[in-house]
């Protein structure tokens, strides 16, 4: 079998053909009348049209397979949206060009070609060459077509290649960017604003995560990278007048990679004013089920082993209660001792021993067992600094976060209004963060201050990539166009 370096010296000499042929093999410009998956949805018409008796058609693509030998030859092109088989026959088109055609183009090439539709005797839509011309050499081979990519590394390296040769994962492509598309659409109808936030920030704000961290020359100021779709932003603009707004964007977290968890991702959050945590509940669950339903024309999915069902009612378990029922630990009353040694029963290794940290790694090994559509209610006020309150337990707050296959998907509460509170609590995170807890949440005085001047109660909401991915039963890095890849070492 040739090797790389010996199939690409090959491909330089069928370059030196083409250039001597008199074709540019990298042109600015080729004809083209159609795609080919319009010419494959409007075959007939365009038969009429463009076939034996009518006007030449040109069309382009890549080449992905080659047969045929002799006089006549077959080639399958594809432009990404879809493939169609083009014939060559040597009594038919130039005799230079056929053989030209023969010696010096390869599978992965791109060729516009120009002829006369067609169906063959086997019944297959085609175009009959009587020209054609070189879009672009391709100097380095396709995977093998029956293998592709076979190591995962290599996959998202060249992910470019994986698209070409993985047709689901190009729809996969299109479904997710149909999911943001149908979410953008569902709450601009519903009165949402859509604004755009800052991605550089003094102070982070709006989840627990550790961040990246970058300098700004011009002020001469660390900043860091926001963890949140401008939570901390959307609701100073809440506080100025506007009613309803949302986010779509990226956001970026200084973490462990995993199924579920990636250093960069997508997610949308919203916020609504005077909408309390039961209407939310209610407006999120449709919003979810349109934009899943539309997205993916289910409501019903096999993930990770589960059936899950969303057309059902989604239940509501308590935190506290869950945690308790499941280890025997009541985290607002156990003490650090009794939180760690629970967790050393359950053979379940934790980082960090304050209180926000054991609660949260609790939580975690229950949320695996639960199958969902379930919402998760009353979490405890320290793992929640920017929730409101619960008015009958104000060690409880009013937040709301969606279970599918022992994962959240989503995160909702009850914003937090209360400055005075909303002060203390963000004391509480500064001695965490002093402590070494790199996850827990900066204060951000100024935002304190603008609560102080009065925001109205609100409702903030988020879901993401993550319940794409789930949905999908794909890991997040499969659902990204270009996960984030560590270079390459060059072996010398």
């Amino acid at each position: 079998m040739a090797s790389i370096e010996e199939l690409r010296a090959t491909r330089l000499e069928k370059l030196a053909l083409l250039k001597k042929a008199g074709m540019n093999p990298y042109p600015s410009k080729v004809a083209r009348d159609f795609s080919l998956g319009e010419v494959k949805t409007q075959f007939i018409e365009l038969e009429k049209k463009h076939g034996e008796n009518g006007t030449l058609v040109s069309l382009t693509g890549r080449i992905m397979a080659i047969r045929g030998q002799g006089a006549i030859l077959f080639a399958v092109l594809d432009d990404g949206t879809a493939k169609f088989q083009a014939v060559f026959k040597k009594d038919t088109i130039d005799e230079k060009l056929f053989s030209l055609f023969a010696n010096a183009v390869d599978i992965g090439d791109f060729i516009g070609v120009t002829g006369t539709l067609f169906v063959t005797q086997r019944g297959e839509q085609s175009i009959l060459v009587s020209s054609w011309t070189i879009a672009t050499k391709a100097l380095l081979p396709l995977p093998e077509k029956w293998h592709g990519l076979q190591d995962t590394d290599e996959r998202y390296r060249k992910r470019y290649l994986d698209f070409v040769m993985d047709p689901a994962l190009r729809d996969l492509l299109y479904k997710k960017a149909r999911f943001w598309g149908v979410t953008r659409k569902i709450l601009t109808e519903n009165g949402f604003l859509e604004v755009e936030t800052p991605t550089l920030e003094v102070t982070t704000g709006g989840a627990e995560a550790t961040p990246f961290k970058t300098h700004h020359n011009d002020y001469d100021l660390d900043v860091y990278m926001r963890i949140s779709v401008g939570e901390l932003w959307q609701k100073r603009l809440m506080a100025g007048g506007f009613p309803r707004t949302f986010e779509i964007g990226r956001v970026y977290r200084n973490e462990g990679s995993s199924p579920d968890h990636l250093q960069e991702f997508t997610n949308m959050e919203l916020y609504a004013s005077y909408m309390d945590l039961d209407s939310g509940i209610a407006f999120t669950e449709d919003l979810m089920k349109g934009v899943i339903k539309e997205t993916f024309n289910t409501l019903q999915f096999e993930v990770r082993g589960y059936k899950i069902d969303l057309s059902l009612q989604w239940s509501r378990i308590d935190y506290v209660e869950t945690i308790q029922k499941m280890t025997g630990i009541n985290v607002l009353t156990a003490s650090q001792k009794e939180m760690e040694n629970a967790l050393v029963k359950l053979k379940v290794k934790y980082d960090g021993t304050n209180r926000e940290r054991l609660t949260d790694t609790l939580w975690k090994y229950c949320r695996k067992q639960i199958a969902g559509p379930t919402w998760l209610v009353n979490h405890p006020k320290l793992v929640s600094p920017l929730a409101k309150a619960s008015p009958t337990d104000p060690e409880k707050t009013l937040r709301a976060q969606l279970i599918l296959a022992g994962v959240e998907v989503s995160n909702g509460y009850a914003e937090l209004n209360n400055p005075l509170d909303q002060r203390e609590r963000f004391e509480t995170q500064k001695k965490l963060l002093e402590g070494g807890d790199t996850e827990a949440m900066m204060e951000d005085q100024e935002f304190v201050e603008m609560l102080e001047h009065g925001m109205p109660p609100t409702f903030g909401f988020s879901y993401g990539e993550r319940l794409f991915a789930i949905l999908s039963d794909k890991p997040l890095r499969e659902t990204q166009a270009f996960p984030l890849m560590k270079p390459k070492e060059n072996k010398k």
